[in-house]
């Protein structure tokens, strides 16, 4: 891989995929390995994929015949894989003398080493997964208004505890796989070799609002997270409550047996 120009172009493409939930690349080929935090495969052709654990792909300068072998190698290591992958694509150029950062809808990087495609892959990355959690949050969001507009109006809604309880846990495997898995938030390991490389990870980052969307997809998370819990506190206090009328009617139908009994004789 030449310095300035990647496989044999000073512009190529750069495609993330967001496959599945999770990826077992612990056996990958140690022949077809350039690098591996985070795991960097060579395609047939010129291209190579940057792959992650948390289910993303991002694939440089890869035909279209090397994407589908890649997807069809990966799917039996993938954990629940996605029927539509979420994609995200960016162009890339290498230009020595132009500064880094996105110009005229492009990346411009200054070289193409192998530590800055890894930079750009991991920040697509993280992006495409921040998309579908926002979606995934999105859809949430348009679940709880029914709900609290029908609160507001009747003081009473609908549904069972458990399906409120399948969201919060839902809601917990998105935070375990942004926090736990794809730690999203933290530092990209390629800058503990590489620390020259800080700039351009905080240009990235600031170019695709990383930490933002982080920010903002926790917010979203802590209030969608405390609604569903309110909603099972509401729907516990209210079967709670039916519980102990039940109790008072059947005291006052054995006080009424009583009385009947003494009555009769």
């Amino acid at each position: 891989m030449s310095a300035d120009k990647p496989f044999g172009s000073a512009s190529f493409r750069a495609r993330a995929l967001l496959l599945g939930a999770r990826l077992d690349l612990r056996n990958w080929p140690e022949a077809e390995t350039l690098a591996r935090a985070p795991l960097t495969a060579k395609l047939a052709g010129d291209g190579i994929a940057v792959l992650f654990r948390y289910g993303v792909a991002v694939l440089l300068n890869a035909a279209g015949d090397a994407e589908r072998a890649l997807r069809e190698r990966l799917a039996p290591l993938m954990e629940h894989r996605y029927s539509s992958p979420e994609a995200e694509e960016l162009e890339v150029r290498v230009d020595q003398t132009r500064p880094e950062g996105l110009q005229d809808g492009a990346l411009v990087l200054q070289s193409a080493s192998l530590e800055r495609l890894q930079l750009v892959a991991e920040a697509l990355s993280k992006s495409v997964l921040l998309a579908h959690y926002e979606a995934r949050l999105a859809a949430d969001f348009d679940r709880i208004e029914p709900l609290a507009l029908e609160l507001e109006r009747r003081g009473r809604f609908g549904g069972r505890t458990r399906e409120h309880l399948k969201r919060i846990g839902a809601l917990l495997l998105i935070e375990s796989r942004m926090v736990g898995r794809a730690e999203i938030g933290d530092k990209p390991e390629v800058l503990w070799e590489h620390p020259r490389l800080e700039r351009l990870n905080a240009l990235l980052e600031d170019e695709f609002e990383i930490r933002e969307r982080l920010a903002a997809l926790d917010r979203k998370l802590e209030l969608v997270a405390r609604a569903e819990r309110t909603l099972v506190d509401l729907m516990s206090t209210r079967h709670a409550l039916r519980v102990e009328w039940y109790i008072v009617a059947l005291i006052a139908f054995e006080i009424g047996l009583i009385l009947y009994g003494m009555w009769r004789v």
